[in-house]
């Protein structure tokens, strides 16, 4: 029987990013954004697809070091698609 991801439980007053690396990379990505005191945490749906939760108040920040990460990693931001064909 073939195994479902459950999507991470994010209450009210969170925000989440989705983001997409290479499976190699997930170690080095959940690294970083531990090291950056609290800011988000990181939840694996399957492989390298990831979601990164994190305060609202912090939304700012997730986004910096979302952009700066999928540029090292060569990793995809669905989420930022989105809002730019919606602009």
């Amino acid at each position: 029987m073939a195994r479902k991801s459950t999507p991470p439980l994010v209450g009210e007053g969170m925000v989440t990013r989705r983001f997409i690396v290479r499976a190699k990379d997930v170690a080095f990505l959940k690294g970083i954004v531990e090291a950056h005191d609290g800011l988000a945490q990181v939840f694996a749906e399957s492989g390298g697809d990831l979601t990164l939760a994190a305060p609202l108040d912090r939304a700012k920040e997730l986004d910096d070091l979302a952009n700066d990460l999928a540029r090292e990693l060569g990793g995809i931001l669905p989420d930022a698609f989105a809002q730019a064909a919606r602009r």
